[in-house]
């Protein structure tokens, strides 16, 4: 392609992403919703046009984002001019590119160690984990540089350390076209949700199945930041505000640390946003996608394989933020600036606060553990506060059905909010669990996730308590490359011989909760649920009726209760009663030839 039709190219690609309806083949020109006006205050963070650190991104006018080798480009030139600077690599992709985390301190030393000896807190921020959600990379980037080379930003990190991810699902990202996200606005080219296997990111949290999140964990148990932020971009409904985010609710895991994100992060960021312009809000999402008239529902109770979810759980404080991806690019980087400065500024200041919230969540101990959370039936639904945009609704020949069209005109409403405040499942906090060394798949995970545990050298017999699966159903499409299964967990005393090699989880740890969550069968991100103990569901020795027959009928003679049982069965089971190898079957499993250990998980409860 000549320069002079890439020039070409570049216009009419920024024309699409600059207008709501553009001119071209329909099929590759999404219908927008007009954008609002806005000229916030935070445009005076851009770059001058002639400044040698302008950012890729503002140099296109925060039209366009660099690619995985431009931005590593620029890291690699600031960390060479910055004192305050260092690139590490935490790990390798699934086709082998580097996941870089830059360190900002100003201290000049750049081990894990040497931060935390420092005593000023941690802010690790990621960004691009869906990788055509970019908007962090390039906040991150011009933050980066008013932190250190710049130098308006300076004073920040002497209160505290900054560590940044630019690009987590490094894979999507280099998947770049003007066509990631149909309902997104800009920018020019985006990448792809999930990375070269076409897994989530973002659903791996517990399950651990990406070298991606693998080093992403390895990372956090390395560094130990004290406050997490996961930069994505939403999508769903219009609205007004323009940068959302928040966290696991008081009623989770860490009700300290939600405690602290609620009263003292949140007004301070809301504050800083409104004041340049933004429009900041609480992290909701539609009930049914399309309208708010069904109402919103609170995202404050995440299952562990997101990153809030996963943060409550393993008491990190971790903050999820939501741009709104039908604002225009511009408006939605800079807004994500402002989140990052306010942040560290906060962490600097009352980040002694924090800790002493995290040392408490990690100190409890709760005897009753939940599993999951429901919207508490029954009760009248709760009312606030919308800051929405006005929609209509017209008819749509393809859909045969009507379809929303939202005006563009902010209106001001009153929207029922569902709130995921009452326990739908708990668990008695065992002491610990214990785990044959042939599950070695389960138990390297719960390693890499940080979880304690002690192997035992030689074989231990003890009085456990272990779960009999019954009815157990596979959902009939895989999911994030998984067969997600249910099964209703029935309690057995057990005395239980664990051979050498086996391993001890106790929960008297700070990770505790997180281990009682991943091993608890009726968990729905338990390693069970995730499909990692299908084995134990099938049958592997059978009978012949040939040798069965004749011995239910000796069976039938000998014991008058057994016949009264099977008589019943033949009476309340018609298709039971016509089926010769459902009834051999019923008998062979009174028998001790039949499998004692069939559908018994095999993670036991001390």
């Amino acid at each position: 392609m000549s320069a002079l039709n890439r020039a070409a190219t570049s216009a009419v690609l920024a024309l699409l992403v600059a207008l709501p309806v553009a001119a071209g083949d329909a099929a590759e020109t999404p219908i927008l919703p007009p954008a609002p006006p806005w000229d916030g205050a935070s445009r005076s963070l851009l770059a001058a046009a002639d400044d040698p650190w302008i950012t890729p991104a503002e140099a296109t006018g925060l039209v366009a984002s660099p690619s995985y080798e431009e931005t590593v480009a620029w890291l690699q030139r600031l960390a060479a001019a910055a004192p305050e600077v260092e690139l590490t690599s935490i790990g390798r992709s699934s086709e082998g590119r580097e996941l870089w985390l830059v360190v900002a301190t100003a201290d000049g030393v750049f081990t894990p160690q040497a931060l935390h000896r420092s005593g000023k807190p941690i802010l690790f921020a990621q960004a691009g984990i869906h990788a055509g959600e970019i908007d962090g990379k390039d906040a991150g980037l011009m933050l980066l540089r008013d932190l250190t080379v710049g130098g308006t930003k300076r004073a920040l990190l002497e209160q505290a350390h900054f560590l940044f991810v630019p690009i987590f699902n490094v894979d999507g990202h280099e998947r770049r076209s003007p066509f990631g996200r149909i309902n997104q606005r800009g920018p020019r080219e985006m990448g792809w949700r999930t990375n070269a296997r076409n897994l989530n990111l973002n659903r791996d949290y517990a399950k651990l199945d990406t070298p991606e999140m693998r080093a992403m964990i390895g990372a956090l148990n390395r560094w130990q930041p004290d406050l997490y932020l996961d930069l994505h971009v939403t999508d769903g409904v219009d609205y007004q505000y323009d940068v959302t985010f928040g966290w696991s609710g008081r009623q989770g895991y860490s009700p300290a640390i939600a405690t602290w994100l609620d009263d003292v992060l949140r007004p301070a960021v809301s504050e800083h946003l409104a004041a340049a312009g933004h429009v900041p809000g609480p992290l909701i999402f539609a009930a049914d996608n399309e309208s708010v008239e069904g109402g919103l529902f609170d995202w404050s109770a995440a299952q562990p394989r997101f990153s809030d979810g996963y943060g409550g759980l393993r008491h990190l404080p971790t903050v999820l933020v939501e741009n709104h991806s039908l604002k225009p690019y511009d408006q939605r980087v800079l807004g994500t600036y402002l989140l990052l400065e306010s942040a560290l500024r906060v962490l600097g200041e009352r980040g002694d606060e924090l800790r002493r919230a995290v040392a408490e969540d990690r100190a409890r101990r709760p005897q009753e553990v939940p599993l999951a959370w429901r919207v508490p039936e029954g009760e009248a639904a709760e009312t606030v506060p919308f800051k929405g945009i006005a929609a209509r609704r017209v008819a749509s020949p393809a859909s045969g059905g009507e379809r929303v069209e939202w005006t563009g005109e902010p209106v001001d409403l009153e929207v029922a909010v569902f709130r995921p405040t009452e326990v739908a499942a708990s668990v008695r906090r065992p002491r610990a669990y214990w785990i044959p060394p042939a599950w070695g798949e389960v138990i390297e995970r719960l390693a890499l996730h940080g979880i304690e545990m002690e192997r035992i050298a030689a074989p231990r017999t003890l009085e456990v308590e272990m779960y009999r699966l019954e009815e157990p159903r596979l959902d009939p499409q895989p999911f994030e490359g998984h067969a997600r299964v249910l099964a209703r967990p029935v309690v057995e005393r057990r005395q239980e011989t664990f051979p050498a090699g086996s391993v001890r989880v106790p929960t008297d740890q700070p990770l505790g909760d997180l281990a009682v969550a991943l091993l608890e069968p009726a968990s729905p991100d338990s390693f069970f649920q995730w499909g990692f103990f299908l084995e134990i569901l099938q049958r592997t020795e059978y009978f012949e009726a040939y040798v069965m027959a004749p011995m239910a009928e000796a069976m039938l003679r000998q014991d008058p209760e057994l016949e009264a049982a099977f008589n019943k069965r033949l009476a309340e089971d018609p298709d039971f009663a016509a089926d010769p190898r459902a009834r051999l079957r019923w008998f062979y499993e009174r028998t001790p030839f039949f499998d004692s250990r069939w559908r018994l998980y095999p993670v036991a409860r001390e």
